[in-house]
């Protein structure tokens, strides 16, 4: 079993392979990579740690900008 945060869906992790899409911090927080983030498709604006998009780093990155509706979700 993967350990997880409290804040954290264990069935969303289901899917994602360890060391690739995601990897543990020194607090045991889950924290997606740049890849997974890519592949996903879409900039969430929530500041992720390795945001391929440029979210809250004040330059856009090699990769295209796309930012999803928030009502969508």
């Amino acid at each position: 079993m993967i350990k997880t945060s409290p804040m954290t869906d264990d069935k969303k992790l289901a899917n994602l392979k360890p060391g690739i899409d995601f990897y543990l911090d020194e607090q045991g927080r889950v924290v997606l990579t740049a890849d997974y983030l890519f592949k996903r498709g879409y900039c969430c604006e929530s500041g992720c740690r390795h945001c391929p998009y440029g979210y809250g780093k004040g330059n856009l990155s090699k990769y295209s900008p796309t930012v999803r509706n928030k009502s969508t979700r």
